[in-house]
């Protein structure tokens, strides 16, 4: 398999002395093409600060971050929508990537089209729900043509039928595009069974476990080798 990322010894740090705060700590990751990548953890574990690196956004770190050259989206856990339809916003993507507005629109209305949010183009972007917003963010990001896709708690905030939405299009968007990568952060165990093919689970900014999705669900290797990452699945840590 082609290796997409790499961060080799890669700590992020706040502060100096004793008020230091240390996020990420001697971080090592090779991200591979085509693969589902979950970041699990407890609040502050540092998983949202290690999708932010991956992505490229996080600046100020410390060690190697190795990525091909290749196009990348990111939605964060609450999305911005400009105060403009549906279509124009999915449409900018494209436009700032240097394609014409009239093909940026056509690329923008086969997006929608293909992900069954037409019906939404000429729709206010800030009159949708919240579901509805993390899916046109999720198929703006999409526009862009991106190898790497990487999101940020993905259906957080979002009641029960949303949640289901936001997932549901997750896996539509890995169905369409498989050789896409995807990288998302997440609290919720269910979905990163469903849409995980490896999990990598945080604590204090460590990596504690870094196994296929199945063999992480499997409990059996947890127990012996990952005690955290096992307390965190049995719900005896904190949950976000």
């Amino acid at each position: 398999m082609e290796t997409m990322l790499q961060l080799e010894s890669v700590t992020v740090q706040f502060g100096s002395g004793d008020t230091a705060m240390r996020p990420l700590a001697d971080v090592n990751i090779t991200i591979q093409a085509g693969e589902r990548v979950a970041l699990i953890g407890a609040n502050g574990s540092g998983k949202s600060t290690l999708l932010r690196v991956l992505a490229g956004v996080q600046p100020g770190f410390i060690g190697q971050r190795r990525v091909q050259k290749v196009p990348c989206g990111m939605v964060f856990q609450h999305p911005y929508l400009l105060r403009m339809s549906v279509l124009r916003n999915v449409a900018l993507v494209p436009w700032l990537a240097g394609m014409r507005w009239s093909l940026a629109r056509d690329k923008a209305m086969h997006t929608l089209e293909t992900f069954g949010l037409v019906d939404l183009a000429e729709r206010s972007a800030h009159s949708l729900s919240g579901g509805q917003v993390q899916r046109v963010a999720i198929a703006r990001a999409w526009a862009g043509g991106p190898q790497i896709l990487f999101l940020d708690e993905p259906s957080a905030n979002l009641d029960p039928r949303a949640k289901r939405e936001a997932e549901a299009f997750m896996q539509q968007v890995t169905a369409r595009d498989t050789a896409l990568t995807l990288v998302f952060a997440s609290h919720n165990l269910g979905q990163v069974k469903r849409l995980a093919t490896r999990v990598i689970f945080m604590d204090a900014g460590v990596v504690r476990a870094d196994l296929p999705v199945d063999v992480f669900f499997s409990g059996h290797r947890l127990a012996d080798e990952f005690p955290e990452a096992q307390q965190f699945v049995r719900g005896e840590t904190r949950m976000p």
